[in-house]
């Protein structure tokens, strides 16, 4: 009997990747008994420290954790501004189109980090999300990642305009965010000759 309860218990772990789910409940939990954001272009932080579970066999942080920790922390800015809330109201969804990181110097175990995410601007499409990782000994920002975080069903306008209760301009694209948005054109336009 307890070697049956001993394997259904390791399952879920075995089958799925279990902790992903475990640790975005927990992210989701925390985000919505936080103080709300009014602000939707307003940098937020969330912290982190390296584990075992992120490290490679260099003995630092994996490549593909990054992402892991970004989506987390998309995650809770979309709670705290209320983006999410706003998304789920309106049957919108939202997925990431497109993502870009570029790393400066590694995460090590037990190295603990903080992630600032913020809402660049956004299009007829999609937002456009600035998120950095700094360590936490030193404040140096170890990796930048851009992303393109894409609206189903809906538009990024009409999610802020239902969340501010009036028409949100968009700030001005920096200049990388249009130079990168110009090379994820070009590579699509590419796969699709």
């Amino acid at each position: 009997m307890w070697i049956v309860v001993a394997l259904l218990s390791v399952l879920p772990f075995t089958l799925f990747d279990f902790w992903y789910f475990i640790r975005g409940t927990l992210v989701l939990l925390i985000a919505s008994f936080e103080s709300p954001v009014k602000d939707i272009l307003k940098e937020q932080t969330v912290r982190g420290v390296v584990l075992f579970q992120d490290i490679d066999f260099l003995g630092h942080m994996n490549n593909s954790r990054y992402f892991r920790e970004c989506d987390f922390a998309r995650f809770s800015l979309y709670i705290r501004n209320g983006i999410f809330h706003v998304t789920r109201k309106l049957k919108a969804n939202m997925v990431l189109g497109a993502a870009t990181i570029r790393y400066r110097r590694s995460l090590n175990l037990f190295e603990q980090f903080k992630i600032r995410s913020r809402i660049l601007c956004w299009d007829e499409k999609a937002f456009y999300v600035e998120q950095e990782f700094i360590s936490c000994r030193d404040s140096f920002v170890c990796a930048t990642m851009l992303c393109r975080q894409h609206v189903l069903y809906s538009t990024p306008e009409k999610l802020l305009q239902t969340l501010c209760k009036r028409k949100v301009e968009c700030p001005d694209f920096p200049e990388e965010l249009q130079l990168w948005i110009k090379y994820n054109l070009a590579s699509s336009a590419k796969l699709k000759a």
